[in-house]
């Protein structure tokens, strides 16, 4: 493939140095709140579930405390997010299937089979959890990144884009180079005046060639 023959694991590796295993932006303490936050933030942003998320989880501590609450229960809690009467529902309905936070899944396929939880959803939680990968974190950021250093064609959809960087990175960094090019994105390759000279693989990136 010409982006292995690009040697992009090596180009990438002072990325991966500088984010590996930095925690991800939602605030959470456990599984069970990461699951819930990774729900609620789906077309929101992190700043706001952090903000709401203290007051959910005093209410609504594990999933046993979720799935005997009702929706109109729940509503009062995420009323400020976006879409808040659909997630309600899918965490009830997600708690009701599972029952106890022990019951919670590691393992892609049996995550995207709960309501609400997308194939970038459930690579978030299992990097969080530091389980092998199955996939790449294909957030807006990495969407917006991942083109524009040269990584993959241009895509507006999240799994085409994981798809793309699937067929063209090696395995082993797939559980970190999602998170690393969303957090470049975040602090660095902006959208509109990005930081360049700050960025860890800017040598490598084509981005400075697009705009000469």
């Amino acid at each position: 493939m010409e982006l292995f023959e690009n040697n992009w694991s090596e180009k990438l590796q002072p990325l991966i140095d500088q984010y590996q295993g930095k925690k991800h932006p939602l605030n959470y303490e456990n599984i069970y709140q990461l699951m819930v936050a990774v729900v609620l933030s789906a077309q929101d942003s992190d700043a706001n579930i952090n903000k709401i998320a203290p007051a959910f989880f005093e209410k609504f501590p594990n999933l046993e405390s979720l799935a005997f609450s009702s929706i109109e229960e729940v509503i009062p809690f995420v009323s400020k997010v976006r879409n808040f009467n659909t997630k309600a529902s899918w965490l009830i309905e997600i708690a009701q299937t599972l029952k106890t936070n022990a019951a919670i899944p590691t393992q892609l396929e049996d995550l995207v089979a709960l309501k609400g939880i997308g194939r970038k959803s459930a690579n978030v939680i299992m990097r969080e959890m530091k389980v092998p990968a199955e996939g790449i974190i294909a957030d807006l950021h990495v969407i917006s990144v991942a083109p524009r250093i040269g990584l993959i064609t241009e895509a507006k959809d999240g799994n085409k884009v994981e798809k793309q960087l699937m067929q063209v990175l090696p395995k082993e960094i797939w559980g970190e180079i999602g998170m690393a090019i969303s957090f470049l994105g975040r602090e660095i390759c902006r959208p509109t005046n990005p930081k360049c000279a700050d960025c860890p693989i800017q040598e490598h990136c084509q981005y400075p060639l697009k705009t000469i």
